[in-house]
């Protein structure tokens, strides 16, 4: 029968003295974070958060790194038996869920320890992880950080800083578990072994809008990542004259599928600007096919 352990831990955002970072934005956006010039902010809800950090899990074994490093500490007999298996890496980006923080999940598969060279990362890009969540589910641990800016103790709402949160999350991947590479877009850069997968070539895309009420519609894409993709699709939404109200950025290894409340002068899209929206994102992000659901 599976144990339950959990622990709290408290510290004040002052202690990890973060420094606030103008937001850039572009269309050359680097993997490593090159600067680029500002976009139009998301259009979400906001307010402070409270300071704390708790860790929990829903099994009775979790590791944490004590150099400051992620500690690779595995579980799975799978893992330990095949060399060449390699989890699947997942970073969620939920503007959603919270009204007070930006929420970001990371797994892949046992192989994560405390993340603190992750908080590190973040913290020098002047955000504050003000909570911070691990439960462990059989053989995947799955950490969440609550994240608002330090100067404004509120939610990040830009879309450019949430794609240097997302690939400041996947470089440390690469670093520290280099073997991501093979299941990661960024690996045929700058990973020690390419994908298998050509990105242009055998992952489609998939587009849709959907109703979701009389007030906004909700956006769905799916298609191959790259960096600076969360930017350039606010930038062609945003072209469009349309709002974003609130997102779910999912990076799924190669994949990226990725989720956006949309509305038009504070009302749901009609079938012809869903289909405006739909054709402009569609050339941008054309693949060998791509496949479009609208109404």
């Amino acid at each position: 029968m599976a144990l339950a352990k959990s622990a709290t831990f408290f510290a004040s955002s002052s202690s990890f003295n973060f420094h606030h970072r103008a937001r850039v934005s572009g269309l050359d956006f680097a993997p490593f974070l090159a600067p680029y010039d500002s976009l139009k902010d998301f259009q979400v809800r906001h307010r402070c958060s409270e300071p704390g950090f708790t860790f929990s899990t829903k099994k009775n074994i979790v590791h944490a790194s004590t150099n400051g490093l992620n500690a690779v500490g595995s579980t799975s007999l799978k893992s330990e038996q095949d060399a060449d298996y390699v989890p699947m890496p997942i970073v969620l980006i939920d503007q959603d869920s919270d009204s007070e923080a930006t929420i970001v999940q990371l797994s892949f598969g046992d192989r994560l320890g405390a993340l603190l060279d992750t908080i590190k990362a973040l913290k020098d890009l002047g955000l504050d992880v003000s909570k911070g969540t691990v439960a462990t589910e059989g053989s995947v641990k799955q950490t969440k950080f609550f994240i608002t800016r330090l100067d404004t103790g509120r939610k990040v709402e830009d879309p450019d800083m949430l794609e240097r949160i997302r690939l400041t999350i996947i470089n440390n991947l690469l670093k520290y578990h280099p073997e991501s590479s093979v299941q990661l877009a960024l690996g045929e850069a700058f990973g020690i072994k390419a994908p298998e997968k050509k990105l242009d070539v055998d992952i489609a895309t998939h587009i849709q809008v959907k109703e979701d009420g009389p007030k906004r519609s909700l956006l769905y894409i799916e298609t191959a990542d790259r960096p600076g993709l969360l930017v350039e699709i606010i930038k062609i939404i945003a072209e469009v004259n349309i709002d974003v109200e609130s997102a779910e950025i999912d990076t799924e290894g190669l994949v990226a599928k990725d989720k956006f409340h949309v509305s038009y002068r504070g009302g749901a899209l009609n079938s012809s600007l869903s289909q405006v929206l739909v054709n402009c994102l569609r050339y941008y992000l054309r693949r060998p096919e791509t496949d479009v659901d609208s109404y």
